[in-house]
């Protein structure tokens, strides 16, 4: 019964899905709009042939809209019709005995989880008797044990372990993921396993006419790869002890919905305007390098510088002349590839001036506006709020285009980097994954506002990994430094130096972190001499990897 249920749920999520993509993929208002204006220009002076062309046009869109219309409403009724095969199945389910002792009390604890349960349909979609299934298996049941051993009186024993979360609950994380991410769900998202390395297929060929009996010709397919890796995202998340010391169904609701938000968040970020080092690489960030990357796939797509092309600024415009420029942008992103999930991401003021832009007044003096629900006018597409957007920033493209890789496997465990707060205990979780545009020029970015959008944003910093951005190694000449190197110190001294240079020396203790040494303002090469004036000078080293810096500081000394 309960896997008849998982099916119809499935061939619902499906026929909504067709539904949603019947719908983005509709024209018909713009088309519309456009035969009342090829008919108003019909007049006296037209030709038959001028004519008989419009009404051909309007015959054959009267068709289309109403078989896209018929299409929809089956759709919908098809919908409704597994939603009412649903609800059948579930009510032939064994329904509790309500003068149960034990069923009371198991009411009253689940009644303490308050809104948690109350917004999850039947704890994320299932059931009273799937529900009891789930929490029964035993590789679920040692999960819940062993996450209430990471606190209280077993804590010392299970310190520093970490648990993968079963099987059973990935579904449901997955679900909180896809709820809070706004991105993922349109980009070509796949499951892999370590480091791989995908098969991309470039710009599609023509295929070429010939007579029937003649000899084919050979199609030019370009096959190029892109590598992708598995990063870490998560983070803390805070749980009240009153809830762990509850059943097992309010504390795994809260940590699947803790983990699922978190990941959520970060993934939209990363997608946007990731480095691309311990993170997804954004489709901004790509379209802002200006040289080819020295790590850059020798069996990858050729390279193409741009950051002029696809990064655009508007000025000055207003109105109906704003939304001709959309229309404008959709044209810098237009490939031979794939044309699906176009997507504009903004937030929540930007979306707002656009709205006040697409105002106007009908025939009746109402105020009214071009722009509808989520959809862009004209030009097409959903629109996105992220509130990293900078204002007046729009990043759009075809996110079918963009490569996301999720690892399998989620995990959690106890923190011992954060302080804890009274009455609660805090947990890590975490989840692997990857991605980057494997058609860059079908992404862009715009700002409206007549300035130049904004081409990187700060992500939370990796401190829990700060010896990613520390020096294994700093020497400046012969002189000796004060206190001894050590790399955790960042703060050092020369009592007086006795040349007038000195060769500098560093090693940063991960290779793949940049370096940039400074005497005053001057640059220095490492391993290259440093030349000393007269009294003090400050020596500078900065390392950056990824999301992380840090700066090393020497304050030489040199007598007159």
């Amino acid at each position: 019964m309960a896997l008849k249920v998982l099916m119809l749920r499935k061939k619902k999520e499906n026929k909504q899905k067709e539904l949603d993509e019947l719908r983005n993929n509709s024209d018909f208002e713009t088309r519309e709009k456009e035969l009342e204006a090829a008919v108003n220009e019909l007049d006296e002076n037209a030709t038959e042939e001028e004519k008989e062309t419009v009404e051909n046009e309007v015959n054959q869109f009267e068709q289309e809209k109403r078989e896209f219309e018929e299409k929809e409403k089956n759709l919908e009724q098809e919908i409704k019709d597994i939603e009412e095969e649903i609800k059948a199945e579930e009510e032939k389910q064994p329904k509790p005995d309500s003068d149960n002792s034990s069923t009371k009390n198991k009411n009253e604890n689940e009644r303490r989880a308050g809104n948690l349960m109350e917004t999850r349909d039947k704890f994320f979609g299932l059931n009273m008797e799937q529900r009891t299934v789930l929490f029964q298996n035993e590789e679920v049941k040692s999960f819940m044990s062993n996450l209430r051993s990471l606190f209280g009186k077993e804590k010392r024993s299970t310190k520093n372990i970490e648990l993968t979360i079963p099987v059973n609950f990935l579904p449901m994380i997955k679900q909180i993921i896809e709820e809070n991410s706004k991105l993922l769900k349109y980009t070509n998202l796949s499951s892999i396993t370590g480091t791989g390395r995908i098969i991309i297929m470039g710009t599609y060929p023509e295929g070429i006419w010939t007579e029937q009996c003649a000899s084919l010709n050979e199609l030019d397919l370009g096959f190029n790869d892109v590598e992708v890796d598995g990063f870490k995202v998560g983070g803390f998340f805070k749980i009240c002890n009153a809830i762990l010391e509850d059943n097992d169904v309010n504390l795994a609701g809260e940590f699947i919905n803790a983990l699922g938000i978190a990941i959520g968040k970060a993934i939209d970020k990363a997608i946007v305007y990731g480095t691309g080092i311990k993170m997804p690489l954004g489709f901004v960030t790509r379209l802002a390098q200006e040289t080819k990357p020295d790590n850059y796939s020798l069996t990858g797509r050729e390279w193409k510088d741009l950051h002029t092309s696809n990064i655009i600024t508007i000025t000055g415009k207003t109105g109906i002349e704003l939304f001709k420029e959309f229309v404008k942008a959709r044209k810098v992103i237009v490939n031979d590839y794939s044309s699906e999930n176009l997507v504009w991401v903004m937030n929540e003021k930007t979306h707002l001036d656009l709205l006040v832009e697409a105002m106007s007044t009908n025939v009746s003096g109402a105020i009214v506006s071009a722009m509808t629900g989520n959809t862009m006018p004209v030009a097409g597409g959903v629109i996105e709020e992220l509130n990293f957007m900078a204002d007046g920033d729009i990043a759009f493209g075809y996110m079918k285009n963009y490569k996301t890789v999720e690892r399998k496997g989620v995990q959690i465990a106890q923190s011992d980097q954060v302080l804890f707060l009274d009455d609660q205990t805090a947990f890590k979780g975490t989840g692997r994954y990857d991605g980057k545009p494997v058609i860059d020029e079908a992404f862009g970015i715009l700002n409206i506002s007549g300035t130049a959008p904004t081409k990187s944003v700060i992500f939370a910093p990796d401190k829990a990994n700060s010896g990613d951005v520390e020096l294994s190694e700093l020497t400046i000449g012969t002189s000796k430094l004060f206190p001894n190197f050590d790399p955790k110190t960042t703060e050092y001294m020369i009592a007086n130096v006795s040349t007038a240079t000195s060769k500098i020396t560093v090693k940063a203790a991960n290779e793949k972190a940049t370096v940039t040494i400074k005497n005053n303002e001057t640059p220095v090469t490492n391993g290259q001499n440093a030349t000393w004036t007269a009294g003090e000078n400050k020596l500078t080293v900065n390392i950056k990897y990824g999301t992380q810096e840090n700066t090393y500081t020497v304050t030489v000394n040199k007598g007159a």
